[in-house]
Order: structure tokens, then C-alpha cells, then sequence
């Protein structure tokens, strides 16, 4: 494989591999060096390191049993005939599995259950309908393929993953709907910059701010979230890319968007509401490598209520990093064990959990023990 060919399957350039292999910059961080790996068919990232053996499913998790038959259901060219399902019927069915996907600790269960038909009907519907009740229905089919990223995100699935990003945009601009349109960016967005792609994920970012800018007055909660959330995707591709300054007053605006929502509200796709800027301060403080501030944040926000058991989850995977640039070992591993008892298909698909349970029993002290056993929940099963 070229260098060109292999940066582009990983977000970068020939360049850059070429800096990798002469050892001119630093080792890439755990997320990049798993994309490698998948990018090369491996199954041991000591292949790339040199270090010691880790198999590379123990750390991006494995795939869930119905990505199957959700790949098919994206991949199939064949709709199904006849009536299309009724819109209003479609919009009920997706807002019960957004509704799911918050309340079921075992979330990507659920949503594998109810991904592939919601996916076959409104691709179904985007194609039988006209005029104003298409755009509908792409709006919808946007929602369903983001809903669809959500349950892919940390699978050995990346080729599906960008199949589901690219669709969701392109039946976000048939629908000529802002929401629709500020959404996919929102997660096309995070996309790139999972990918290490900052400067991607930026521009997508802004793009979705200067779409949505027009209506970021209106009183209606729901379009004011959005604006918000976007505000704070900002915030943290700015965290990712070492900019704290540039972090933290983005973040800043986002917080006074959240702060005048109202004090129950909570956007479904996003999360963007009041209690969920603390954990996002948690998480600009621990990419940022603020040692102080991530304990502070994290120390404030541990018990934070956020009304979404997968949310909750990732959080407290947030909280257990900022012990663990702390040095705090015994609190990563009580934290990763608040966090698999409140969701544990968020903690078992985590590259981070994964990564600071295996680190946690392998090293002596009090926390081995229990280590051991959180590893064999979120790792062996």
C-alpha cells in the first residue's frame, strides 16, 4: 500500500506517514494507531509499536451481532414495492427509538432490533412520495441515518460508518430542512474529527453554523439546541487539536445558549441541554490535558443527572480519564464501574474504558483486583 493511499484511509496525508515511519514526530495517540491498524488488517497493535502485545479488538471492541443486517439494510439496492409507510408513522417509530436508545443501558441492542426496517422504510418513503411530502421524508431518512452513526460509532466498521455520514448529508440537502441540515453537519463533523481530520471537521462545523444562523433568534428550543451543539462541536475539535484557549471560549458560548433553554429540555440527537455542559467542561478540560481543571470538572459533574443511560455512560468514561491523567488509579477503575452499571454497551464499545481497564490490571496496587473483574465484563465478553 503507498504511503498516499494509507494516509488517506486514515485522514492524513503521504507526508505524514512518511514522518511516522522515520520517527520525526511522536507516536500517534491510541485512536489513530487503531485506524492504522484497521487500515492495514491488523490484529496486534504491537505490529505498529513494538511494545507490548495488544490485540486490537480488545481495545475498539467488537462488532455487535446485528451490524450485520444493519450493513445490509444500508447496502441493499433493492426497496421494497407498493404504499410507502405514512410519515407521521415513520416520525412516531423514530422518536420511540430515539427514546430507546436513551433509556436501554444495553442501547445498541435496541437500536440493532430497530435500525434495519427503519432504514428500508424511509429509503422507501424518500423515493414514492412528491413535492413537499419528499423533502419530508428525506429529513426523515437524514434523522434515521444519523440515528444509524450512533450505533455504528466505536465498531469495526468505519467504511459503513462513512456510508451512513455521506447519506445523512445528502438527504439532509434534499430536504431543504435546517434542522435536518444543521444535524448531519453536527455529525459529520464529530466524523472527521474521529478521523483526526480537524481541519475537516471544522469547516463541516462552521458550515452548519452559517446554515443555521438565520434562525439561531427563534424561541423554538429545539432549532436554539442545535445552534448550541454546534457552538460546542467547536469547542471540542479545538480540545482535540491542543487549542485551549480557542476550546474554552467556544465553549463558553455554548454554555449561555444552554443556560436559556428551558431548565428540563434535552435535544434527543444531540443531548445539548443545561446538564450536559458540565460534562462536556469535563471533556474540553481532559483533551486539553488540564490536570487541575479535569479533576475540578470531573469531581463537579461525577453525579451529574443526564437523562440518557448511553450519555450518562460516556460521561463517566470522561470522569475516569480525568482520574486518570491524575495518577488516581483506584478512582479510574470505581468510575469505569459506575460507568458499565449505568450503560455497559457504552463502556464495552469504548476504546478509552477498554484501554484503562486493560491498564489498570496489569499494573500492581489495590485496584488490580477489581480491574481484573471489570475487564473481564467490558473486554472477555
Amino acid at each position: 500500500m503507498s504511503r498516499d493511499a494509507l494516509g488517506g484511509l486514515v485522514g492524513r496525508n503521504g507526508r505524514w506517514v512518511k514522518a511516522v515511519e522515520r520517527g520525526e514526530i511522536a507516536e500517534p495517540k491510541l485512536p489513530l494507531l487503531l485506524s492504522i491498524a484497521e487500515a492495514l488488517r491488523l490484529r496486534d497493535l504491537a505490529a505498529l509499536t513494538g511494545k507490548q502485545t495488544v490485540p486490537v479488538d480488545h481495545l475498539r471492541g467488537p462488532g455487535h451481532p446485528a451490524l450485520p443486517e444493519v450493513r445490509s439494510a444500508v447496502n441493499t439496492l433493492v426497496l421494497p414495492t407498493g404504499e410507502p409507510a405514512p410519515l407521521d408513522r415513520l416520525r412516531t417509530r423514530l422518536d420511540a427509538a430515539w427514546w430507546a436508545r436513551h433509556a436501554a443501558p444495553d442501547h445498541r441492542t435496541v437500536l440493532g432490533a430497530l435500525l434495519p426496517a427503519l432504514i428500508r422504510d424511509a429509503r422507501h418513503a424518500a423515493r414514492a412520495y412528491d413535492g413537499a411530502a419528499r423533502r419530508h421524508a428525506h429529513a426523515l431518512l437524514a434523522e434515521v441515518y444519523a440515528l444509524s452513526q450512533f450505533y455504528l460509532a466505536y465498531q469495526p466498521a468505519a467504511d459503513l460508518l462513512w456510508r451512513v455520514v455521506e447519506r445523512s448529508v445528502m438527504a439532509a440537502e434534499e430536504s431543504e430542512d435546517p434542522r435536518a441540515l444543521a444535524r448531519s453537519a453536527w455529525l459529520a463533523a464529530q466524523a472527521h474529527r474521529d478521523s483526526a481530520d480537524w481541519d475537516a471537521a471544522e469547516t463541516v462545523n462552521r458550515e452548519g453554523l452559517e446554515l443555521l444562523a438565520q434562525h439561531a433568534d427563534t424561541p423554538d428550543p429545539e432549532v436554539r439546541a442545535l445552534w448550541g451543539a454546534l457552538h460546542h462541536e467547536v469547542a471540542y475539535t479545538a480540545a482535540r487539536a491542543g487549542r485551549a484557549a480557542d476550546a474554552w471560549a467556544w465553549w463558553d458560548r455554548a454554555d449561555a445558549i444552554a443556560q436559556a433553554l428551558p431548565a428540563d429540555f434535552y435535544e434527543p440527537m444531540t443531548s445539548f441541554s443545561r446538564v450536559v455542559m458540565g460534562a462536556h467542561a469535563t471533556t474540553i478540560a481532559v483533551e486539553t490535558r488540564q490536570r487541575g481543571e479535569a479533576v475540578r470538572q470531573a469531581t463537579r459533574t461525577a453525579d451529574a443527572e443526564i437523562p440518557s443511560a448511553p450519555r450518562r455512560g460516556r460521561h463517566l468514561v470522561e470522569v475516569a480519564r480525568a482520574w486518570e491523567i491524575a495518577g488516581d488509579r483506584t478512582a479510574v477503575v470505581g468510575t469505569l464501574d459506575q460507568a458499565y452499571r449505568a450503560a455497559p454497551e457504552t463502556v464495552r464499545y469504548n476504546g478509552y474504558a477498554r484501554r484503562m481497564a486493560l491498564s489498570a490490571a496489569s499494573e500492581p496496587g489495590s485496584q488490580q483486583r477489581p480491574a481484573r473483574a471489570l475487564v473481564d465484563r467490558i473486554v472477555l465478553t
